[in-house]
């Protein structure tokens, strides 16, 4: 018989302490070993019971339930904390994810809700826990993509996430996926993943780099998805250097089928250097003239910089009638057809970021994730076509000449 997963009630409020140790007591998988009504109860209590799970409450008196979660994770690094909020705001979710958190509840919340929840995240850390052996791996002609855009809040974290999972899914071979946007990168927050090690750990090490001994440095997403992480804060990007970003993505070439470099949307020398290393580049674009003007000047620019037409791929994301834009006339006015068109379906996606949990995983069969799994295939090598959205009159030939 399976042990029970442990869990620690964190709430100010006996009332709600009461209500949730109720709720699990109908699961005969969860056993709430203890209860705290503060943030450093809470702390003495997890260190003494070692739970797996602790349900902590956002608002509490004296130390908040984030300040309790990022200490939590060097005090009782084995437990996986769920935040309990009334409030829903993204605010408070990012920065309950960047503190450690691996899930978030907004109250009032279901029984099955929280029992789901529970259970997740603990599968989860199961997982992520297994040592990744990836010098014992046989080296593989591994394949770069690098997935780029010249501006922000096009998708392209959202893209390069769902596509590493997704081709890890339908290959069954490992996939890793780098986050090279050194500053700001959001691939852990969008996996929820919790990296003990990040990039500026292995830049710091020219040992692990010269060998190409990197498993210590990645996180486990899932059986077949590992991930470098970018560094936890902005000040340590500079430690990061184009020459050690080049020499990372060679050692995982050789031990991964795929790695999916995430990136800033720049062409700095670090950029430059994922751009180079890449056997497919995927330029993000969506309809609307900004971002297409953008798209028209990267273009171009790669083209100074020699590569190939068969080397860089248009991705259009959030392909809708809407802004008043034809696929076709943006593909004849950028001298190049889209390799996949993604159509916009926020009641799927904003979710899926919201949580954590790609889309191709929580809505495989939802137009949005086809898309990705198309793309998936043209990135494999196998044959992928697209559909293009139709019936909308435009203007965007006079306006981009």
């Amino acid at each position: 018989m399976a042990a029970k997963i442990k869990v620690l009630i964190v709430d100010d409020v006996e009332a709600t302490r009461d209500s949730i140790r109720k709720l699990l007591a109908f699961d005969p998988d969860i056993a709430a070993v203890d209860q705290a009504g503060t943030a450093e109860e809470a702390i003495a209590k997890a260190r003494a019971v070692q739970p797996e799970v602790i349900l902590m409450d956002i608002n509490m008196p004296g130390m908040d339930g984030l300040s309790a979660t990022a200490l939590l994770g060097n005090e009782v690094p084995n437990a996986c904390v769920i935040i309990m909020s009334v409030q829903g705001e993204q605010e408070y979710l990012r920065r309950a994810m960047l503190a450690g958190a691996k899930d978030y509840l907004i109250k009032p919340f279901t029984g099955d809700e929280l029992r789901q929840a529970i259970k997740q995240v603990h599968a989860s850390e199961q997982n992520r826990r297994k040592v990744i052996p990836l010098e014992a791996r046989q080296p593989a002609a591994g394949k770069v993509i690098t997935v780029f855009s010249t501006k922000g809040g096009v998708g392209k974290t959202t893209i390069a996430t769902n596509l590493a999972v997704a081709l890890g899914t339908r290959s069954r071979q490992k996939v890793c996926i780098v986050d090279a946007d050194l500053t700001f990168g959001d691939v852990s927050l969008f996996l929820n993943v919790l990296p003990r090690a990040t990039a500026a750990d292995l830049a710091a090490d020219g040992e692990a780099l010269e060998t190409g001994q990197l498993s210590g440095y990645l996180t486990r997403y899932d059986d077949y998805v590992d991930v470098l992480a970018a560094p936890l804060r902005p000040e340590q990007a500079e430690l990061v250097t184009a020459a050690h970003l080049g020499a990372a993505l060679k050692a995982l070439r050789g031990a991964y089928r795929y790695v999916i470099v995430d990136t800033a949307p720049s062409f700095g020398e670090a950029m430059l250097t994922a751009l180079d290393e890449a056997d497919q580049i995927l330029v993000i674009s969506s309809l609307d003239l900004p971002t297409i003007k953008n798209v028209k000047l990267c273009l171009e620019i790669m083209d100074s910089l020699a590569y190939s037409g068969e080397k860089v791929k248009l991705v259009l994301n959030r392909a809708t009638g809407e802004g008043g834009m034809d696929v076709r006339e943006v593909e004849e006015s950028l001298r190049r057809p889209f390799a996949a068109v993604l159509p916009s379906d926020g009641k799927v996606v904003v979710p899926s970021v919201n949580r954590g949990i790609p889309f191709v995983v929580t809505n495989p069969e939802a137009g949005v994730s086809q898309g990705i799994f198309n793309l998936a295939k043209g990135v494999a090598g196998e044959a992928a076509g697209h559909e293009e959205p139709r019936g909308v009159v435009h203007r965007l030939k006079r306006l981009l000449g």
